[in-house]
């Protein structure tokens, strides 16, 4: 039996290096500044890496605008006119040119950096990983690609934290057990090629739910773990503000416990978790909440970057006129979130990097998949009650993540903004959900294991999830192939 676990948990570690390895083959593939805010998310880790917090929206630091300026690929957005060749990186200029274009491109720019208000955790650290770089001796792209390799580290921890969930929800189920951290290793989410705050996000909620689930099954909650969750909940409010329905549905569940307790007549015993759960998640919240309504005038900081996107709030009586209320909205709505919760929103000369067949797959997989393992969750099922509260957690966190992008796609008017825009007024960034990855892995995994449940071999569950990694992984090589030609990239620097 010993021997077995250690078994196990060397191939977790595996997984967690197969993970390392795949976003790094694709972090290097990718040039500089992608078209998901890479510049914006980049200038914050270089502000905070000197100690400087944002205090308004302000233009790029000139050292931020320097790697900008030079490293950057309009490969992205911009395809190159029929027979003309993409012009060469600006690094591989004379010297003299460079300079001189680098001042004159400083001179003209005034763009504002629109997420200046975003919380301060992931940059803090990426921040503190930018410096550790420069003591290394990097500089230059070199240095760029190392505050990328960071998230080699998040990806593995994600890896991790996928397998101390499944063990915990399904401690006798070895299929589980290992096919949600192996899934976790070969997603194809580009978010985690890019400097963005989104990766850290499923790290965070991934231990906080880890840490809600033994909070529920707790007779008595001791204050270690009411610390450890409180922490775990504040980092993940202080990542991003976009896991704010995450955080919804965790004092929901708490409120359940705390019935529970009650109803126990264990209340008052518990009351010291309670209190340090409550302190270590409530007090840095408050506080980040306290410095942007000083600094950015609002709770959040985002009304200043809604009025710099040119975006008005509409009257309550319009929402209902919106084309997510339609069938065809609405299917249009979920399709093309899913699609991109899986493989990411980068595009390239222009287009998605997406195969509409694939998006179609991941689609279908993830609404069908989700609906089998909810059925499997009937009272009269096979899961044990832990699982089945443990599984709807998990249900209830991801529909909060969707609904709360529903919502901001009805109330704001979006003018002429490119996305979202009026003609599709749809917030379609799935990489906005990343925080509820790890629960949603686990209830898709669950899902193939209640559809192959009929099947009495035993190789068939392990093929099938082979199978859908396999297809990821070739998915993603196909669509991103034209990427690893870039000159701009780092195989050739």
């Amino acid at each position: 039996m010993a021997q077995s676990k250690l078994n196990e948990r060397n191939g977790v570690l595996l997984l967690c290096l197969f993970a390392a390895i795949h976003v790094f083959i694709f972090s290097t593939a990718f040039p500089f500044f992608n078209n998901v805010d890479e510049e914006a998310h980049f200038d914050l880790v270089v502000e905070y890496s000197h100690g400087r917090v944002p205090r308004a929206l302000e233009p790029l630091s000139d050292e931020s605008m320097s790697y900008y300026i030079l490293y950057t690929s309009q490969e992205y957005l911009w395809p190159a006119p029929p027979g003309q060749p993409v012009p060469p990186p600006v690094w591989t200029w004379p010297a003299e040119k460079a300079a001189s274009m680098l001042s004159a491109r400083k001179a003209l720019w005034n763009d504002l950096n629109h997420e200046a208000s975003q919380p301060p955790l992931y940059y803090t650290v990426a921040g503190l990983w930018w410096r550790a770089g420069k003591l290394c001796g990097f500089h230059g792209g070199f240095l760029l690609y190392w505050l990328r390799f960071l998230n080699l580290v998040f990806v593995a921890a994600l890896v991790w934290l996928g397998y101390v969930a499944a063990r915990l929800v399904f401690p006798g189920e070895r299929f589980l057990r290992l096919g949600v951290p192996a899934l976790l290793a070969f997603l194809p989410q580009t978010a985690f090629y890019s400097i963005q705050n989104d990766v850290l996000s499923p790290v965070c909620f991934g231990a906080a739910f880890i840490l809600l689930v033994q909070l529920g099954r707790a007779e008595m909650p001791g204050v270690r773990l009411g610390t450890a969750t409180g922490l775990a909940l504040a980092a993940t409010f202080l990542t991003k503000f976009s896991n704010l329905p995450l955080l919804v549905g965790a004092a929901l569940f708490i409120g359940f416990k705390i019935r529970q307790l009650t109803r126990a007549g264990t209340l008052r015993a518990a009351g010291p978790a309670l209190l340090a759960l409550a302190l270590c998640a409530g007090l840095p919240m408050l506080g980040w909440l306290a410095w942007c309504k000083y600094n950015f005038g609002d709770f959040t900081g985002t009304a200043a970057k809604i009025q710099l996107l040119g975006w008005t709030h509409k009257p309550f009586g319009e929402w209902w006129h919106h084309p997510i209320f339609t069938p065809l909205g609405f299917g249009t709505f979920i399709s093309k979130l899913m699609a991109r919760f899986w493989r990411g929103e980068f595009l390239w000369h222009g287009q998605a990097l997406a195969s509409p067949v694939v998006d179609a797959i991941y689609a279908i997989s993830s609404v069908c998949l989700v609906v089998l393992a909810l059925a499997g969750l009937r009272p009269q099922s096979t899961a044990t009650e832990s699982q089945r509260h443990a599984l709807w957690f998990g249900f209830w966190s991801f529909t909060a993540a969707i609904a709360f992008l529903g919502f901001l796609s009805l109330i704001y008017d979006f003018h002429n903004c490119v996305y979202p825009s009026r003609e599709h007024p749809y917030f379609l960034s799935g990489r906005l959900m990343l925080g509820a990855l790890i629960p949603f892995v686990m209830l898709y995994v669950y899902g193939l294991d209640r559809a192959l449940s009929c099947v009495k071999t035993a190789w068939i569950r392990p093929l099938a999830l082979a199978g859908i990694i396999l297809f990821m992984l070739a998915s993603e090589i196909a669509t991103d192939w034209p990427v690893f030609s870039s000159q701009y990239n780092w195989f050739h620097m």
